[in-house]
């Protein structure tokens, strides 16, 4: 059976399926007071720090409207699969599923599945590639989408910023009851609870969080030899290096994928922080 995987622009695409058919990814808008970019092929990310760093405003980002993932459903194959952002901490997901319903009223029966990733990036990464493999080994569509969701429900995120202010600000933090005060220079490690942001331990200094991410991903980490990890960077290729160097130490991957972020992951990310998936 032919397939199309689409993500919204959260999720990142390793190099080597940047140009496969099989891929697409919807593009989220991004907006810096009056600076205002679609999350596509264009991104600039050094261009956009500087925008971001500059600007006296929280920068925030818009969903992909219902018609445009319905546009991406057209493709001629016989089944789509649509990944998205936490649907708690975006309208990406419901957008995509108005999408859907949208197609299948115009345009009659064909086998859709939208997944709420309950995570971003790295995370929406993870099941994209889980979904090409359970394709590629001949798969009914029912079997796929119940194992997808299993999958989804057995990843583990994990992040450190540098900077929470713009997730704080675009009220994303809204199931962390209290956070740090940055001028002791204490870095939370965060951490997904169905898709809500929480707290799963502090440190002082960033080397010592992204330690402490470290030592929680492998401890809580099951199956290990069985799992991808996935770490994506903002702008920071030795942070994700020291990260994966560490996790590696005490727990071996099928595969390891480092890769910079895109636009709304730089953009809730902040320059130099770091998300681990696996």
């Amino acid at each position: 059976m032919s397939y199309k995987i689409i993500l919204d622009s959260c999720g990142e695409l390793p190099e080597n399926l940047l140009g496969d058919e099989r891929f697409e990814r919807v593009p989220l808008g991004l907006e810096v007071g009056d600076y205002q970019i679609l999350d596509d092929d264009n991104f600039n990310q050094a261009e956009f720090l500087q925008k971001v760093a500059e600007c006296p405003t929280c920068p925030k980002s818009s969903c992909p409207s219902p018609e445009r993932f319905m546009e991406s459903c057209m493709a001629p194959v016989d089944h789509v699969y649509i990944v998205t952002l936490s649907a708690p901490l975006s309208g990406s997901y419901n957008s995509a599923e108005l999408g859907r319903k949208l197609y299948l009223e115009k345009y009659g029966s064909k086998q859709i599945h939208v997944i709420n990733s309950q995570s971003a990036s790295g995370g929406e990464t993870q099941i994209a590639l889980k979904l090409a493999e359970l394709e590629e080994e001949g798969l009914p569509f029912e079997e796929i989408t119940a194992r997808i969701e299993q999958f989804r429900d057995e990843l583990n995120t994990y992040f450190v910023l540098d900077n929470l202010e713009t997730l704080r600000k675009n009220g994303r933090l809204t199931g962390v009851k209290a956070l740090v005060a940055s001028t002791l220079n204490i870095k939370p490690v965060m951490g997904a609870d169905k898709g809500e942001i929480i707290q799963k331990g502090q440190a002082i200094g960033i080397k010592k969080a992204l330690g402490k991410l470290a030592e929680l991903a492998a401890s809580e980490a099951r199956n290990t030899p069985e799992k991808r990890l996935v770490i994506t960077h903002c702008n920071a290729p030795q942070r994700a290096e020291l990260v994966r160097d560490l996790i590696l130490a005490r727990a071996s991957f099928r595969e390891c994928i480092i890769m910079n972020t895109r636009g709304v992951s730089s953009m809730y990310a902040n320059d130099g922080g770091v998300i681990v998936t696996l």
